[in-house]
């Protein structure tokens, strides 16, 4: 992965102000280049973009894990790639990642509720290409895209095995929820928060997300009442920053995990730095992907 790839939207933004037009251009051609999206596939009519990245390790007699995770608003799959470093994690592991792209629409790209259904066709199109281990099929996003991964564990729990959240944006209520099997759930948010905050209420940068957002640590309890666990979480403190709060004696073996960064901003633990004036703080204590996969290898679908 290029070093142009690391590149936030914003800094790649103020670097093409600041340079001559001619330069301009052929920083913005490359930008783009480097940046496409390496697959696409058409889903309720509609060319959609995702990028795969397969381990070097892949055997195609194995059958072999799948990981989506979804990018946030504004941002597109090489972005998330970049920011998540999730293909880091899974060369060392052994799985795959999907990146799916959101639609750009009237605005900046994005993902509606009605994904799901891109998401679905994304997983049969890559079963058609790639040995998959249908237990072992795992979602997650940042923001826009946590609250995608929501949508997923409601619409397909008999597909998505368990989920992550970053950061996320939890746009839609629980009444959409079919709750067809309790499904294990694993977030990380930062209490210094100001897109989507850690208590909830309307976001300081209102001019981004002029919603009421749940507070996460309620949001948390009601996942764990909807998995059926013990009212009261078990919580300990990993590293200086981060306290864990786990939901245990779930139903089918489904806790709901909150690890909380105090003082962490609307980043992904351990991943690419963000512009912190806009963000803020990414903390180096803890490595947001490789905890994920640490709690979805260790809950697989049920065997059927």
């Amino acid at each position: 992965m290029t070093g142009m790839r690391h590149r936030t939207a914003l800094t790649i933004t103020a670097a093409l102000i600041c340079l001559p037009v001619v330069v301009a251009g052929i920083e913005a051609a490359r930008y783009v280049a480097v940046n496409r999206s390496s697959d696409t596939i058409v889903s309720s009519g509609e060319t959609r973009e995702y990028t795969l990245h397969v381990p070097p390790g892949y055997d195609a007699n194995r059958p072999t894990p799948l990981v989506i995770t979804i990018h946030g608003a504004s941002l597109w799959p090489a972005a998330q790639q970049a920011l998540s470093q999730w293909d880091r994690v899974a060369d060392r592991e052994g799985f795959i990642v999907a990146y799916p792209s959101g639609r750009t629409g009237q605005g900046p790209r994005h993902f509606d509720m009605e994904d799901a259904i891109f998401i679905a066709d994304l997983i049969d199109a890559i079963q058609r290409t790639h040995n998959i281990d249908p237990r072992r099929i795992y979602a997650n996003g940042v923001s826009n895209g946590g609250g995608l991964s929501f949508i997923l564990s409601c619409t397909m729990p008999d597909r998505i095995a368990a989920v992550g959240l970053v950061a996320a944006a939890q746009l839609w209520p629980w009444s959409v929820c079919r709750d067809l099997r309790p499904v294990p759930m694993i977030a990380l948010h930062g209490t210094a928060d100001d897109f989507t905050p850690y208590r909830g209420g309307v976001s300081p940068k209102s001019w981004i997300l002029a919603m009421r957002l749940p507070g996460i640590p309620e949001w948390t309890a009601n996942w764990a009442r909807r998995n059926h666990c013990a009212p009261t979480p078990v919580e300990s403190r990993v590293a200086s920053d981060v306290t864990r709060l786990e939901y245990t004696q779930c139903a089918g073996n489904a806790p709901a995990v909150l690890y909380t960064i105090d003082g962490g901003g609307h980043t992904w633990p351990g991943g690419r730095d963000l512009p912190e004036w806009f963000a803020g703080k990414t903390t180096r204590t803890i490595d947001a992907s490789s905890v994920m996969w640490s709690f979805f290898k260790d809950h697989p679908l049920a065997a059927k």
